[in-house]
């Protein structure tokens, strides 16, 4: 019997509407909504529904997907599902679908402001205050006139050029296929092109994936080529910036400044050098997630139009495999 495991946590009203969307289908919902503020939602499949659950809406641990031997279809709360896609997790044949889409517009808000508050020396500032210092600290910089590099022009990349081009800068994109056009990039270029294209830029925003191509893409000699003001961030995944690099190129002001919302190792080490980094601002992996109203409701949605597709034998959005 097709069973739909709901692991999202909504309020009544939600609940009704995913009723709604199942028709006769079960549903079966077992997160209670008040953990809806977490940033971070969790997802769990009671034993005694994991032989009949078809299809799960969260991403739940590995070892409860396996017991899952009726399963036709996961939907995940998160963009990514690189772990659900390793050979003999899920049993062939057994569909995927993400939430991508949904996190655009709350981590490219995130790396719009660190771009901002490095420009502006605004953690500098914040560390005078601490030490209750009124002290101008010079030059500041502006999105106006730059040139924004951004690698990876999906749903973050993308919206975080379509921020700086507003400010008035001139956006730069760098993809797979260059041939396909975004919406508020300038220009499009491939992967191949990189290193022609960093000495030029004044900004250098990452929102890749983890994959082996882009492991360390940014890395001790493509640092090297970049302008001594230039400025390096990322909220994508830590491991496409070399760190023991990066923070060497920040102590030897070879560059201006970072902003980093993800690092390689994660959690960055207490005794990593980028700490003590002047010019480093370093949030947490706090750019995704939930905390954005915006971004629960987008995640909701796409799981919504994904139930009355699965439903009706439709299509996918965010099909993966």
């Amino acid at each position: 019997m097709t069973c739909i495991v709901n692991c999202l946590p909504l309020n009544e009203e939600e609940r009704q509407r995913f009723i709604l969307a199942a028709g006769d289908v079960r549903q079966e919902f077992v997160v209670d909504g008040s953990s809806r503020e977490g940033m971070n939602w969790k997802a769990s499949i009671p034993e005694n529904l994991r032989e009949s659950a078809s299809a799960i809406i969260g991403n739940v641990p590995i070892e409860q997907i396996r017991d899952c031997t009726s399963l036709e279809w996961l939907q995940t709360f998160s963009a990514g599902v690189d772990a659900y896609l390793k050979e003999g997790v899920l049993a062939p044949g057994v569909k995927v679908s993400s939430a991508s889409g949904a996190y655009g517009l709350a981590v490219s808000e995130h790396l719009f402001a660190m771009m901002m508050a490095l420009m502006k020396n605004l953690p500098s500032y914040r560390d005078l205050q601490r030490e209750h210092q009124w002290s101008p600290l010079g030059r500041v910089q502006s999105p106006d006139g730059a040139t924004v590099l951004v690698l990876g022009t999906g749903d973050i990349g993308a919206h975080f050029a379509r921020l700086c081009k507003a400010c008035g800068a001139h956006t730069v994109g760098v993809r797979r296929d260059a041939g396909k056009q975004v919406e508020g990039i300038d220009e499009m270029h491939a992967f191949e092109e990189l290193d022609t294209l960093l000495g030029a830029a004044d900004v250098i925003a990452l929102a890749l994936p983890s994959t082996p191509e882009t492991r360390h893409i940014i890395d001790e000699s493509r640092l090297r080529l970049m302008k001594s003001d230039a400025m390096v961030i990322n909220a994508g995944r830590g491991d496409a910036i070399d760190c023991d690099a990066l923070a060497a190129a920040l102590h030897e002001q070879r560059i201006s400044s970072a902003g980093l919302d993800v690092t390689d190792p994660e959690p960055l080490p207490a005794e990593h050098p980028l700490w003590n980094e002047s010019r480093c601002l370093i949030t947490p992996h706090v750019a995704g997630g939930t905390h954005l109203k915006q971004t629960a409701d987008r995640i909701i949605d796409i799981a919504l139009e994904n139930v009355r597709r699965y439903v009706r034998g439709e299509d996918l959005l965010n099909r993966m495999r």
